[in-house]
């Protein structure tokens, strides 16, 4: 569904208002926030990732319980080197910042994506940052880097087949339940709600298995780094008018 911020919707009690369990960001609109600024498109990744920490804060104080954000698809890396080296360093600047001021958040961190891609002094920072936090009890932050969906299926039944393979599981034993158990998000609900500004309407990989009920918001009037807390209730309020059926009536 399209988000119109000119539409009239009915009033929300946000007092009342039941939240979602589970929230998703694509985080879009970074370069072309910053083209239209004149500036490189690494100034909107900066901008963006200031975004991002703010959201993350208040979205762990509004009381939602586990939020994935996208942060970098396993197509990211069609773009120009000098864009992707700018992005490294500003992940590897970001779990610096982030072991620094989220020390007293209680948020706990987990990275979703083969990881294996990157450098390894980010990989140490990342395995660092989810040990650090892994005995937090708020919200769980799952953040998605080289991460697409179809990868993500794919490697669970690659590990489905092994299991197999080896006698451990029986093929008329596979059903949902064990996919979703093969997932990265493993133990954690389907998110019910995905947001995505920058007025593109597509799920571009993200979050595959898991989203074949989530209640999708496109905001096409604002671009990531502009994202602001009151974006997040708008949508929030818009989840709260849907009528959520999963296939009933």
């Amino acid at each position: 569904m399209l988000f119109n911020k000119k539409k009239t919707e009915e009033k929300i009690d946000r007092s009342t208002r039941i939240l979602p369990t589970h929230v998703g960001i694509i985080m879009d609109g970074n370069g072309r926030w910053a083209k239209k600024r004149g500036l490189p498109r690494q100034a909107g990744h900066k901008v963006g990732a200031a975004t991002f920490k703010k959201i993350t804060r208040y979205a762990n104080s509004i009381g939602i319980k586990n939020l994935t954000v996208y942060a970098f698809s396993t197509e990211n890396w069609k773009r120009p080197k000098e864009e992707i080296d700018a992005l490294m360093d500003l992940f590897y600047d970001y779990l610096i910042e982030a072991l620094r001021d989220f020390s007293e958040e209680n948020i706990r961190t987990i990275f979703i994506g083969d990881v294996t891609a990157f450098s390894p002094k980010l990989q140490q920072l990342i395995h660092e940052t989810e040990a650090i936090s892994s005995d937090k009890t708020g919200m769980r932050l799952n953040i998605a880097m080289n991460y697409g969906g179809r990868d993500e299926i794919v490697r669970a039944m690659r590990e489905i087949s092994a299991e197999v393979a080896e006698g451990k599981l029986q093929p008329e034993d596979i059903d949902p339940a064990l996919i979703s158990d093969h997932m990265y998000t493993f133990g954690q609900p389907d998110p019910d709600l995905i947001i995505r500004p920058s007025g593109e309407y597509r799920t571009s990989n993200f979050l595959l298995w898991q989203s074949a009920y989530s209640e999708y918001v496109f905001m096409d009037e604002i671009l990531w780094p502009d994202f602001s807390t009151e974006d997040l209730e708008r949508a929030l309020d818009e989840y709260a008018r849907r009528n959520r059926r999963f296939g009933g009536v």
